[in-house]
Formats: C-alpha cells, sequence, structure tokens
C-alpha cells in the first residue's frame, strides 16, 4: 500500500474552538495500486470508485456514498522539500497535515459547546434569537398537545397508583422535547421511539382512547395486550412499537432510514433516546453506521440528566452528548429542551439537512426529568425533592411556552382553565371504558410468530386455559377464552 506526500496547498481555516485546522480544497479519487492488477481479473470493478462500488455494478447511483471520494492513487513517500509543517498525508478519509509538535488533544474543550435557544426562562424571544416563526394555527396545536400530554401523565400516574394499571412512564418536564419536535416532522417519516414520546403520538393523531386501551390491554389494544402499558405502536401513525430494551431501537432507525434512501423516499427516521442510551455500544455503532452510509435519520437525544439513578456526571466525561456525533461525522446541535421553539426549529432544520443532504444529524436536547423515571421508581433517593420541584415549577416547558402564546394575545386564563377541564373529564372517561373492554381472547397471546404453533406453545396454551379455570378470581372476569 502507497501513501504520497506533498507540499500543501490548500487552504487552512482554523477550528473555531480548539484552534486545529483543517483542509478545503478539492477531493481526489482513486484507488491503491496494490490492489488494481488483481482486480481486473476479477468480477469486480476497481476503477471508478466514485461512480461505482465495488462488485455492485446495478446499483442505484444515488445509493453511492462519498466515503471513496479522498483515496488517492499513491506514490512512494515523496518529500517535495524540508519544510515539515507544510507536508500532508494522503490517507482514506482526507488529508492530514504533519507537525513537529508534540500535542495531543485535550480531552475536553475549556468552555462547553453553547446551547440553541429562542425564549427565556419568561417564554420571551431574545432580540438576537435567530429562527423561523410559527404560525397561531402551530403554535396553539403545540400548546394543546403539550398540555394533554401533561394531564394524561398526571391522571394515568394516579391510575398506576390506586392499581388499575399495572406500570406507567411519564413524560414531566420534556413534553417541549415530545411535541415540538414531532410539529417539525412530517407524518411520512417514521418514528422510532424510546418510551417517553407519548406526545409524539399525540400529535400525530392517536386518540386518547387508543392510549387508555393499550394501558389497560383490552381488546382494542393493537398489541393485544401483549406488551406492557405505556409501549406504543401504530403503523396508523408510522410510530414503532415501544421496546423496553434500552438504546436497541438506535440501529433499527438507522436501517429504516437506509431503505429510506434507498427508496428515494422524501422522508427520514427519527430516533429517540435517553442520556443512558449513549452509554450503550448501539448507540456508538448507529451513530457509526449512519455515518458511513450517510443515512436521512435524526437523532434526538433527551439528555435529562438521569439515567434511572445514574447522573450523566457518572456516565461519561464528555461535555454531554453532542460532541459524540462529531467524533463519528455527524452534524450535531444542542438545544434547550425545555424551550418549545428552540426544539421545533433545530428539528426542522434537521429534517432539511437530513433529506436534502442525505445525511444523519444528532440533537441534544438539554432537560431535567422532574418526575420519577418510572412508577416502579422513587427517585427522591438519589436526588433531593427540592430540585425536581425547582424543574418542575421554575423551569415548566408548558408553562414558557404558555407566556409566550399569552404575550401574543392568542390564550387566556378562562382558556385554559377550560382546556385543562375538558382534557381531564376526557380521560377520566376513557379510563373507566378501557377498564371494562373485554381483554384480547387467550389464543392471542399465541399468535403473529409462527404460521402453525408448535407443540410446545400449544402445551403452554393447553396449560394456560386449564390455570384460569382453575383459579378465576385470580383473572380479570372480562378474559375471554
Amino acid at each position: 500500500m502507497a501513501f504520497q506526500v506533498r507540499k500543501a496547498t490548500t487552504k487552512i481555516i482554523p477550528h473555531f474552538r480548539n484552534g486545529m485546522a483543517f483542509f478545503l480544497g478539492p477531493l481526489e479519487m482513486g484507488f491503491f495500486n496494490s490492489y488494481s492488477t488483481h482486480l481486473r481479473n476479477t468480477s469486480f470493478s476497481a476503477h471508478k470508485i466514485g461512480t461505482r462500488i465495488l462488485g455492485s455494478e446495478n446499483m442505484p447511483t444515488h445509493l453511492f456514498s462519498r466515503r471513496f471520494e479522498s483515496i488517492k492513487v499513491g506514490k512512494q513517500l515523496d518529500c517535495v522539500n524540508d519544510d515539515r509543517d507544510n507536508q500532508v498525508l494522503e490517507f482514506p478519509g482526507g488529508k492530514v497535515k504533519f507537525t513537529s509538535q508534540l500535542s495531543f488533544i485535550p480531552d475536553r474543550e475549556e468552555e462547553r459547546i453553547p446551547c440553541f435557544r429562542v425564549l427565556d426562562d419568561n417564554g420571551q424571544p431574545s432580540m438576537y434569537s435567530n429562527f423561523t416563526q410559527v404560525s397561531k394555527e402551530v403554535a396553539m396545536k403545540i400548546y394543546h398537545d403539550m398540555v394533554t400530554l401533561q394531564t394524561m401523565d398526571t391522571i394515568f400516574y394516579e391510575a398506576q397508583r390506586q392499581g388499575r394499571i399495572s406500570f406507567y412512564v411519564t413524560s414531566l418536564g420534556e413534553e417541549a422535547i415530545n411535541v415540538a419536535s414531532a410539529a417539525a416532522l412530517s407524518l411520512d417519516d417514521l418514528i422510532v421511539p424510546q418510551y417517553r414520546e407519548a406526545g409524539v403520538l399525540i400529535w400525530r393523531g392517536f386518540t386518547l382512547k387508543e392510549f387508555a386501551s393499550q394501558c389497560f390491554g383490552n381488546k382494542y389494544d393493537y398489541c393485544k395486550g401483549r406488551q406492557m402499558p405505556v409501549h406504543y405502536g401504530s403503523k396508523r401513525h408510522n410510530y414503532f412499537t415501544v421496546a423496553s430494551t434500552i438504546a436497541s431501537q438506535i440501529p433499527h432507525a438507522v436501517g429504516a432510514a437506509y431503505s429510506m434512501k434507498m427508496d428515494k423516499k422524501d422522508a427520514c427516521a427519527v430516533a429517540y433516546f435517553g442520556d443512558g442510551g449513549t452509554s450503550e455500544g448501539d448507540f456508538h455503532a448507529a451513530l457509526n453506521f449512519a455515518a458511513v452510509l450517510e443515512a436521512p435519520v435524526i437523532f434526538i437525544c433527551r439528555n435529562n440528566g438521569w439515567a434511572i439513578s445514574t447522573p450523566v456526571s457518572d456516565q461519561f466525561r464528555s461535555d454531554g452528548v453532542v460532541v459524540k456525533g462529531q467524533a463519528y461525522g455527524v452534524r450535531s446541535i444542542r438545544v434547550d429542551g425545555n424551550d418549545a421553539l428552540a426544539v421545533y426549529n433545530a428539528v426542522r432544520a434537521a429534517r432539511e439537512m437530513a433529506i436534502q443532504e442525505q445525511r444523519p444529524i444528532l440533537i441534544e436536547a438539554l432537560t431535567y426529568r422532574a418526575g420519577h423515571h418510572t412508577t416502579s421508581d422513587d427517585s427522591t433517593r438519589y436526588r433531593p425533592a427540592e430540585e425536581m420541584e425547582w424543574w418542575r415549577v421554575a423551569m415548566d416547558p408548558v408553562s414558557r411556552f404558555r407566556k409566550w402564546i399569552e404575550s401574543n394575545g392568542w390564550w387566556s386564563n378562562k382558556a385554559e382553565t377550560e382546556l385543562r377541564s375538558s382534557l381531564r373529564k376526557q380521560l377520566l372517561e376513557e379510563i373507566q371504558l378501557a377498564e371494562r373492554y373485554e381483554k384480547p381472547p387467550v389464543a392471542d397471546a399465541f399468535t403473529d410468530v409462527y404460521d402453525v404453533p408448535p407443540s410446545n406453545l400449544q402445551e403452554q396454551e393447553k396449560w394456560l386455559r386449564k390455570t384460569i379455570k382453575t383459579h378465576p378470581q385470580d383473572y380479570p372476569s372480562n378474559f375471554p377464552l
């Protein structure tokens, strides 16, 4: 394998943060000489790498990656002159400048990456903010759906505490990330959620009846009672079914995005996850996968400071999550997750770049989990209750957005009272109905996997039916055999 060293003629642009430099100049294509003779005698082509991938002569041209553009047919090491600090190495992936200084890249910058925001804590836009204004119609729907999510979380949480459902996850403090991101997307975009994104479904038209049916696992539940509560999924709303396994959904989103790229769809995939998910290998594999394949996918990280009881300070030493994107070659931004207008603008811009430029985008939304991780958690055991209360009241994204729409003359105290009263009434009615509806039949627990159930599943079904008949007091009366 041969490399070429030559005097740098490209322009050096100082990095705006760390003083390092990169090069701007024409990318050169080619391939390594050592492979050429061999590949001419095979069914593969080693020529014109920029327009044909090895062994993929029939591959659609829009799938070609730019990753081969910087590979240069090399000569032996050839020092143009003794000015070694002006020499560059033609290396796969791009030109690398030589230096005579022994210098390590610092573990982190002195200043943290800034956080994009539009509305201040009082709901007023900064006079210097660069953002796209939203219409009254969109703004009012964003607020309506955030209040719906907040009200639904309160009532379903109470229902779990009353023993009416087995489990629940709230989105308290993260309503803006849910709803405002959904507002910036198209219904054609595939949502690949974690488990704290019910607000995206609300925006897309998932009804209160559908939420209640899933949580109570009745016959109207699309998962047929086979999922835990809040593990929603809806093909009609282009919303991938929730899985509790942390970060497993992130590579799935990349694969879906690459499929969209193959089909030339005017859409992207959107993966949601928490800061804890970035500590999983799936996150790192997915970002690298997306960058190399140039998949139109948006990664939205809800950095709420806690992975259950593990603070971010115990998860990583980097400047949050946003810097991880740059390491994998993914364009990234940090945004105020409690500012609905900031989230909307960031996701809107990310979607445009992801689709038009066919590239992945990483968004780190800084927020705070104002509630417990789930109903199985008591977060006062690992963080002060006063801290939670301060974030819940002083930094509430719903209240901040309300101040903004009120300042525009679009909202009033009377409208607020009527909305919250109406939502509470509707939710209580749907919960009462969902409790009374029949459960899915027992047979549904054994279907949708095998065309013909194997003998062991058939035996399990017989055993379950017998158990229900023997101990009817342990099962719901509306559980049809």
